[in-house]
Formats: C-alpha cells, structure tokens, sequence
C-alpha cells in the first residue's frame, strides 16, 4: 500500500506543478516553493517503510522544488530561478516563527490540538535550521550546476543532462547537511545512516522521474502556451 501511495504521491506533485505552471504562469510555480517548502518540513517527521526500507516522507513534495527552480532556470534564468529559492527561505521562516508563537499560547481547557501541534512543531526549530541551511547550500548549488551545464550544452536535447546532472549532485548535498543538523543523536546510528541513503535514493528516483515534466514545461514555455 505505501509504495502504491509514494507513486501516487509523486504523479500527484509532478501534476500540480504543470497544472500551477498552465494555469498561472511563472507565477505558478512560484507558488509552489512555499507550498513544497513547508508541507516537506512537516511529512518530514513521519517516518515509513517503503520499498523494504525506512524512509522519511517528504522528500518527493522537497525534491519537486528542484524541478521548479530547474524549470525556472530553463525557461527564465538564474536570477528568477534565485528569486524562488529567496521565496521559499522567506515562507520556512515565516511558518516556523508563527508556529513557534502559536506554541507558547496556554491552551483552553476544551483544546484537543496542542498535544499534536507540540508533536509535529515542537521540534521544527532544529528541523527548520537543518531544512534551511540544506535549502540554501543545495538550492543555490542546483541553479549555479544547471546554468553551468546550460553554457556547455545548450541545446534542447540536453535538458536531461542538465536537469539530471544538477539536481542529483545538488540533493547529495541537501541530504549531508539535513540529516545530521535534524537527526544526529534523534536515531541510533544504523537507522540514521538507512534514513540517510534512502532518503538520498528516493529524491534521485524522484529527479530522474520528473526529467518528462520539465521538457513538457519547456515546450509550453517556447509554443508560447503559458501566458506570463
């Protein structure tokens, strides 16, 4: 059932942001950083088996924000795939200084929600700094290799090559940095280093499945079928 739910979870993301992009324009995808942002922050937390192993969930709606800045890149620039990282730093921040607020309110004898908000945002200050600084060093790294790739191989047919290249390279990064600031000393020392690779594993599955989604965006983008 979870593998089933992790395929359907992954066409479901892939479809969001083309339907955002078709609807909206570059203001689509836009849009979707904080949303991919901030829903990865908290399925985070939640840990499942999957494909024989234990894994985080999270990392296809966080692996989808790489598509994004990819196709921004592609379509638009650097600065404008820049711009989205810049939203997406903005909108964790925001999420985390409101919850940690919202935290500190003394709940009403009739509240059920603040034992499970303790649960799920308690603990997103360390999740938040490790997502934040993965964010950055990652996201930054993504644009600068895709660009690179891009002055190298500029044709149309190396949209793989480039989408590929910097994406995966760019979530080994993201990974190293998110599992030791979040996990270290959470899970004993085996289970950390399984929850490393298969999350690693996983945001390059995702990479390589989304490869279909970004030439779609490109031809739209050049047909002139999106309006910006």
């Amino acid at each position: 059932m979870n593998e089933l739910l992790w395929v359907a979870m992954l066409m479901v993301n892939f479809s969001a942001i083309l339907i955002a992009y078709r609807l909206f324009g570059k203001l689509g995808l836009f849009i979707w950083i904080p949303i991919a942002t901030i829903v990865a922050n908290v399925q985070v937390l939640k840990t499942v088996d999957i494909f024989s192993i234990t894994a985080t969930l999270g990392n296809i709606v966080y692996a989808t924000s790489f598509l994004v800045t990819d196709i921004l890149s592609e379509n638009y620039g650097r600065k404008e795939a820049s711009k989205a990282v810049k939203i997406g730093f903005f909108s964790l921040i925001s999420m985390t200084g409101l919850m940690y607020i919202a935290l500190k309110f003394i709940p009403s004898a009739d509240d059920f929600a603040q034992e499970s908000l303790q649960t799920i945002f308690g603990i997103m200050p360390r999740i938040a700094l490790a997502s934040l600084t993965a964010y950055l060093l990652s996201q930054f790294h993504d644009i600068w290799m895709y660009n690179l790739i891009k002055r190298k191989f500029p044709a149309e047919r190396f949209i793989w090559l480039r989408n590929n290249g910097s994406t995966m390279i760019s979530q080994l990064i993201d990974t190293t940095v998110f599992c030791f600031i979040a996990f270290t000393g959470l899970f004993p020392w085996n289970v950390f280093w399984q929850i490393f690779w298969t999350t690693y594993l996983l945001k390059w599955v995702v990479a390589a499945a989304d490869t279909p989604f970004i030439y779609i965006a490109s031809y739209w983008h050049r047909k002139e079928v999106v309006s910006d």
